[in-house]
Parts: C-alpha cells; structure tokens; sequence
C-alpha cells in the first residue's frame, strides 16, 4: 500500500509573508536635472522655469518618479522642490534619487498599510527569493513590525529557512 505525500507545511501554523505580492507594476521612471542645466552644471533660474513650464509633464501620469541629478552640480533644494511641484498633479509618488530609493519610499508606504494582527504569535517565514526588485529596507522595516508581535521569524523559503529571531514570552 502507497503512502500519500503529506505537505507538512501546508498543514504547519506557518504563515509566509512575500513582499513581492505587495509590488506594483506601475512604471518607474527617474527625471534628471542635469537637462536643465548649463554646461551640465549651472542651474540658471529663469530658463530654469520656463523650460519646466514648457515641458509636458503628462508623459508621467500615474507613474512613480524619482528626481536625480546625474552631474556634480550642486543644486538648491527649491530646484528639486519646483520639478516635484509639476509632477505632483500627474505621479503617483515623486521621490528625490535612484529607482532604488523610490522603490525605498514606495515600500515604506506599503509596510505601514499591513495588518499585522494576522501575524500574532504565529511563526513567520520572510520569502526572499524574488523576481521584482524589493529594496533591503523593505525588509528591515518589515522586520520591525513583525519583532514585537511574532512568535519567530526566518528568511527564505520553508524548506530552507534561516532563522532571525524567536520570542521567548
């Protein structure tokens, strides 16, 4: 007589939390303001504002963008904070540096949103691997939430887990 296979897992009180399920596919995109500088680093104001007055900004409707600047410029905050005023009615989020650090404040935003109530006691399973490009500190935020209020928590995959902590109470 044959056995059945039993997923031991399935059955466990394990509870896996994969960031990826939280990721969005709304486009990234990163505006550099080096294109409004003179000789790459000269931030003249007025040609400053009318080139941002002429740009047309709707390329960037419910997206997510990052404002860099790819030279050594030394740029005052108000030229950022002037770029971000025009992407603000059409972004979705508007952050200041790479596709990483948007991808930082994205996540930030998503790790408050969680109901972590579900997660009480229970041993908990980080997912690392990933197809998405989930920032380290979507992890270190979500590891915060989840210390006070889990019984453990591992990172990987059930089969292969390492262990981070474990409450004693």
């Amino acid at each position: 007589m044959k056995e059945s296979i039993v997923n031991r897992v399935a059955q466990s009180p394990l509870v896996v939390i994969d960031l990826e399920d939280f990721y969005d596919n709304i486009p990234r995109f990163q505006v550099d303001m080096a294109e409004w500088l003179e000789e790459g680093l000269i931030l003249r104001e007025q040609p400053f504002r009318e080139e941002l007055k002429q740009k047309d900004w709707s390329i960037f409707q419910n997206t997510y963008v990052a404002i860099y600047c790819s030279t050594d410029a030394i740029i005052p905050a108000w030229a950022s904070m002037l770029v971000a005023s025009y992407l603000a009615p059409v972004a979705l989020k508007v952050g200041y540096g790479n596709i990483e650090a948007l991808d930082s404040s994205i996540f930030q935003t998503i790790i408050e949103t969680i109901d972590y109530a579900q997660y009480s006691g229970r041993p908990v399973i980080v997912k690392g691997c990933s197809n998405k490009p989930i920032p380290t500190t979507a992890f270190i935020q979500l590891i915060e939430k989840l210390r006070p209020i889990a019984k453990s928590v591992m990172f990987g995959e059930a089969c292969s887990s390492v262990p981070l902590f474990k409450n004693n109470k």
